[in-house]
């Protein structure tokens, strides 16, 4: 039980549709010919009733005058007619009062002045009917374990009885009939199921089919993201489509809820990561600044011999370069700049136009700026060149490199994006910490310095994979943003 009950709906849904519509089929069909069974009956009964009290009516002056040949011909004629309508009678006979047969349409079975009693079984049961009741109306006997039905009708006038009428019907005279009609109606019961059970078969995969597919994605959650459900899967509104559309919608909250832990995760790691790097920085300025210092101190007053100078030299372009990269690490955004202007993205063309006609690079250019706008200059154009400067280190030979800018909604909007080398989801995951291992020349600081540009502007920068062939980075800032 518990197999059929643990299948997939696909194939539950129809079998016990299919044994419902046979279960139905074989329920209406059994009680059809049951009542075909009881109607049959019924029109015997009615059949022997107007049978009995037509030949009681015709007996009676026979038997009046003791005219017996024509009281057989009487009995005979319904056993002998071919053509009537009515259901045969298998034996007719009469008695008198005294329970001896006075005519029988078959004399050799009954002889005539025989004793009812000596007929058999069946008849003695009938004489004692007689006897006992009198048999004064019309009844039909059914004797326990009988093969026939006995019909008994009193020959009178109303005022004397000269004896009873018995018509014997086998139990199986109108099974002929009932198996015609039974085979009709098994017939388009047949019918009926040859059209019901494929439809219920369609209907019910049809119906089971959108659930299984979803219950196969909703497995998937955990381990992949499941793919989106085709709204022309089940196009209708009802609450199974209702469904679908639920489960679409989580996906996407799901993924937009992940993509927002991932950029807070990303936010905090790099905020930590520029804690610890401007902490180990300031402990590093100071006593750079005094080994800088006592050099230079050296140089200027002491006679030391060339090596030594030469020595002082090389030492002290080793810490100068310590400085720079330790003051690569110290950004501080809070500085006095001007506003940022239209001729700010002109100047920064023309510094990296340079970089990019040694690659022999396509730069495309859209500038929507018309006006100053509230973003200390300074920085904003550090942002940009990073930004330009990376593109155009990442980008193919006599490739594209694309750079757009634009006012929205109290934003500033700006997106550099490049064909060439593509980064993969982790390399993005860790693009703009410091020291970056993908950083080809440099000290991997560029874009490390342009977050924090970015972030200490309350603004947002992001990369993603355009196309399979295109790498783009954006910048929003709010304008007028405390620093």
């Amino acid at each position: 039980m518990n197999f059929f009950l643990n299948l997939s709906f696909r194939y539950k849904v129809p079998l016990w549709g299919s044994v419902l519509i046979v279960v139905t089929a074989l329920a209406v069909s059994a009680s059809l010919m049951m009542e075909s069974y009881d109607e049959l009956k019924e029109d015997l009964l009615i059949d022997s009733k107007i049978l009995g009290r037509s030949l009681a009516t015709n007996l009676f002056p026979a038997l009046l005058h003791d005219d017996i040949w024509h009281a057989f011909e009487i009995v005979s004629a319904p056993i002998l007619d071919v053509h009537s309508t009515q259901i045969p009678a298998e034996s007719i006979l009469v008695v008198d009062n005294a329970r001896r047969v006075i005519v029988s349409a078959h004399p050799k079975k009954a002889p005539m002045l025989a004793d009812l009693r000596d007929l058999g079984s069946d008849y003695a049961a009938l004489a004692e009917r007689i006897a006992a009741g009198g048999e004064n109306a019309d009844s039909v006997v059914e004797l326990p374990g009988s093969r026939y039905y006995y019909f008994l009708t009193p020959i009178s006038d109303g005022s004397t009885q000269l004896g009873t009428l018995i018509i014997v019907y086998p139990q199986n005279v109108f099974m002929p009939r009932f198996l015609t009609i039974a085979g009709h109606g098994l017939s388009v019961g047949a019918v009926v199921l040859a059209i019901l059970l494929p439809f219920n078969w369609y209907w019910g995969w049809r119906m089971t089919l959108p659930l299984a597919e979803l219950t196969s994605r909703m497995g998937e959650i955990g381990r992949q993201w499941p793919a989106r459900l085709d709204p022309g899967l089940y196009a209708h509104r009802d609450e199974l489509g209702r469904l679908f559309e639920a489960y679409n919608q989580m996906l996407v909250e799901l993924k937009a809820k992940q993509a927002l832990e991932a950029q807070v995760v990303q936010s905090e790691r790099l905020a930590a990561l520029g804690q610890l790097a401007a902490g180990i920085a300031h402990e590093i300025n100071n006593p750079l600044s005094g080994m800088l210092t006592a050099i230079d101190t050296l140089k200027h007053h002491s006679d030391a011999d060339p090596r030594t100078l030469k020595t002082m030299d090389l030492i002290e372009r080793g810490l100068s370069h310590i400085k720079d990269t330790v003051g690569a690490l110290l950004v501080e955004a809070r500085v006095k700049s001007r506003n940022f202007a239209p001729q700010d993205i002109e100047d920064i063309l023309t510094l990296i136009s340079p970089q990019a006609r040694h690659k022999a690079l396509h730069l495309t250019w859209h500038n929507q700026l018309g006006e100053e706008i509230p973003v200390p200059a300074t920085l904003l154009r550090q942002i940009i060149i990073n930004l330009l400067l990376n593109a155009v280190q990442a980008a193919a030979q006599q490739g594209e490199v694309a750079f757009d800018i634009h006012l929205s909604d109290g934003y500033l909007h700006f997106a550099v994006s490049n064909d060439g080398k593509m980064l993969t989801e982790e390399q993005i995951a860790h693009l703009f910490e410091p020291f970056s291992p993908l950083s080809e020349e440099g000290h991997g600081l560029g874009l490390w310095v342009t977050y924090q540009i970015v972030h200490q502007l309350g603004g947002v920068v992001a990369v993603a994979r355009e196309s399979a062939e295109r790498m783009r980075f954006t910048v929003d800032i709010p304008l007028g943003g405390s620093l």
